[in-house]
């Protein structure tokens, strides 16, 4: 099977400023993702997709391709997802005329990965002939059920339509209400096949794939958390020294 690891990495950062090549441990943020993709057993290839020079050169020093850079139309901070998975596939498609099985989107701001997870999530999908793609979560500590939102000035609460009898149901105790999750990147995982027949990354009906609650760098203070953590011990130092030192297996 062609499964590409897609890792995405704009040059422009508000929380941290060129957070994608931000130190951790002695090596870019970026260098990290690599890395685990490196690790899998079932990942043939790792593109990173960027606008900025740097990065794409950090990149490939890492091992990585980065065979464009990416348009600065589709780079800004308001740009989707969707944007830069398609802008690839069709680039490589007209360029190579390779189309990948499945694109594993590995975003670097969740360095702290574990090879063999992302493993399990490819293997999952390999095996499920009806999910249209999947995607992470980690269960939430509280419901979701008892979050609301303000329309037209008054509260509406979310949820409603899963019960019967929906009135007030947001006052019911927390464990009569379902356990709900909070989507991650620690592991993404689109079909081509999805996004040509929907029009979407995911279409309708994504896999769920439970992991365990994993740093995810938006703020300073997330990334010296990480590191922290990383100093305790990390699954990649070893493949990261070998990447630095051009060992590129």
């Amino acid at each position: 099977m062609k499964i590409l690891a897609l890792v995405p990495a704009r040059g422009g950062s508000k929380g941290v400023p060129m957070k994608n090549i931000s130190d951790l441990g002695g090596y870019p943020l970026i260098a990290h993702t690599i890395a685990a993709a490196k690790l899998s057993k079932l990942i043939n290839r790792i593109i990173v997709t960027t606008d900025n020079l740097e990065i794409a050169n950090i990149s490939r020093k890492f091992g990585a391709e980065v065979p464009f850079l990416r348009p600065t139309e589709i780079s800004g901070d308001s740009s989707t997802d969707f944007e830069f998975v398609k802008h690839t596939l069709d680039f490589l498609k007209q360029k190579e005329g390779y189309v990948p099985d499945f694109i594993i989107h590995l975003s670097p701001v969740i360095p702290l990965r574990d090879p063999e997870i992302i493993d399990k999530a490819i293997q999952s999908m390999i095996e499920d002939k009806e999910a249209t793609a999947l995607r992470s979560a980690y269960p939430y500590p509280q419901t979701g059920y008892k979050l609301t939102k303000i329309k037209n000035g008054y509260w509406e609460f979310f949820g409603a339509e899963d019960f019967e009898k929906g009135f007030e149901y947001y006052n019911l105790p927390r464990q009569a209400l379902p356990k709900t999750y909070h989507p991650t990147c620690y592991v993404d995982i689109i079909l081509p096949k999805t996004i040509e027949q929907t029009n979407t990354l995911h279409g309708k009906k994504i896999k769920a794939f439970i992991i365990e609650p994993t740093p995810d760098i938006d703020t300073t203070e997330d990334l010296e958390n990480a590191r922290e953590i990383f100093k305790s011990g990390s699954l990649l130092k070893e493949k990261l020294m070998e990447l630095e030192n051009g060992k590129l297996s």
